[in-house]
C-alpha cells in the first residue's frame, strides 16, 4: 500500500513538473535565451531564393555558431496584414543562442563567408535585431 501511495505521488509530481516546465522565464539564471532576427524586407525588384537559404546559407551559419546555438527557424512571408497588401518581409531567419558575445565572436570570425554568401540567395540588405527572450508561454486552451 505504501509503495502504491508513493508511486501515485511520484506520478502526480511528474505530471505537475511537466506542465510547469512549459513556461520559461528567461530572466531565471541559467535560462538566458537570446534571439537573433534577420529580416529581409520586400520591395521593388527584391528577390529571395528560399531553397538556397534553407539548404545552404542557414545551415552554414548555424555550423559557425556551434553549441551556443539552441535552434534556428526560417519564416517565408506569404501575406501582409490585408489580402491586397504586399508581404512586408520576403523572409525572416532566427537564431536562438545562449550567449550574445559568443554569437558575435563566431559571426565576426566568419564574417566574410557569411556576407559573401548573401549574393547567392538575395539582393536584399538584411536588417538584424538581437533581443533577449523574456518569456515563452504556451496556449493552455485545448
Amino acid at each position: 500500500m505504501k509503495l502504491k501511495l508513493f508511486l501515485l505521488i511520484f506520478t502526480f509530481a511528474g505530471f505537475v513538473s511537466c506542465k510547469t516546465s512549459q513556461l520559461i522565464h528567461s530572466s531565471t539564471p541559467g535560462n538566458e535565451l537570446f534571439k537573433v532576427t534577420i529580416l529581409y524586407p520586400n520591395g521593388e525588384g527584391k528577390t529571395f531564393d528560399m531553397d538556397y537559404y534553407e539548404r545552404k546559407h542557414m545551415p552554414m551559419v548555424s555550423g559557425f555558431l556551434g553549441e551556443n546555438l539552441k535552434f534556428y527557424e526560417i519564416d517565408e512571408g506569404i501575406a501582409g496584414r490585408t489580402p491586397n497588401e504586399k508581404v512586408p518581409y520576403l523572409a525572416v531567419g532566427y537564431f536562438y543562442v545562449s550567449d550574445v558575445a559568443e554569437y558575435n565572436k563566431a559571426i565576426g570570425q566568419n564574417r566574410d563567408a557569411v556576407i559573401s554568401d548573401i549574393k547567392n540567395y538575395t539582393n536584399i540588405q538584411p536588417i538584424i535585431l538581437i533581443s533577449e527572450v523574456k518569456y515563452i508561454g504556451f496556449n493552455k486552451a485545448k
